[in-house]
């Protein structure tokens, strides 16, 4: 097994852990939004429950994937914490992350839910990046 950041943090031991670590991320991030963001995340958990935990874990990889140049770049320097690296980078980090969501939301059975995601998709990067040092530490707990 290759010492990818996917293949490191989504062991069978880890994984459960971190998505659902993602999750309550994403619940933490959402709280601290305002009123459409909070409604829009609500009528999505309301209309399909499990639906946030689905599709961080159907993501992750990808996300990850996304991630693995960053990680690769922080390796290859050998100094300080990934989580400062990935803070220092965020907005390209949120944009990576965005690319994946973006192709997903083309493709989704979910209609609601992707029309939802383009109404939103505009302020997406200012959130995403915000998300930022919570995710980095949440990855580097799984190093």
């Amino acid at each position: 097994m290759s010492d990818t950041l996917r293949n490191i943090v989504t062991t069978p031991e880890k994984r459960p852990a971190l998505v659902d670590g993602c999750v309550e991320l994403v619940e933490k991030e959402v709280s601290g939004k305002g009123l459409i963001i909070r409604g829009a995340f609500k009528a999505v958990k309301k209309i399909k429950p499990g639906f946030v935990k689905g599709a961080v874990d159907g993501l992750l990889n990808d996300w990850l994937d996304k991630m693995e140049p960053f990680y690769s770049e922080w390796k290859g320097k050998s100094e300080g914490k990934l989580s400062e690296y990935l803070n220092s980078k965020s907005g390209e980090v949120a944009d990576a992350l965005l690319t994946v969501t973006d192709e997903r939301a083309k493709t989704s059975k979910h209609k609601t839910a992707a029309k939802m995601y383009g109404k939103l998709r505009p302020s997406a990067l200012k959130n995403v990046d915000a998300a930022i040092p919570g995710l980095s530490m949440l990855i580097e707990t799984y190093l």
